[in-house]
């Protein structure tokens, strides 16, 4: 797996839904690519602590401006 590879499924990595092969490369990759260790232990870090914001703590405009930036994002 290289490195993009493991950036389009960490979602579902990230999620548990991804594939048990799938799964298993990922994690040989992680054990031999510490940049992309890093990126998990990151998003990681950034899910634990904002995963839980509610969008009434947002400030107003807020939901609205990030809804427009990730509409497309892929």
């Amino acid at each position: 797996m290289t490195c993009r590879g493991l950036v389009e499924l960490l979602t579902d990595y990230l999620e548990g839904v991804l594939g048990p092969d799938q799964t298993a490369r990922l994690e040989e990759h992680l054990e031999r690519c510490p940049y992309c260790a890093e990126y998990v232990a990151q998003m990681r870090r950034t899910i634990d602590s904002l995963g839980h914001v509610r969008a009434e703590s947002l400030a107003p405009g807020t939901r609205d401006a990030l809804l427009v930036a990730f509409r497309d994002w892929r």
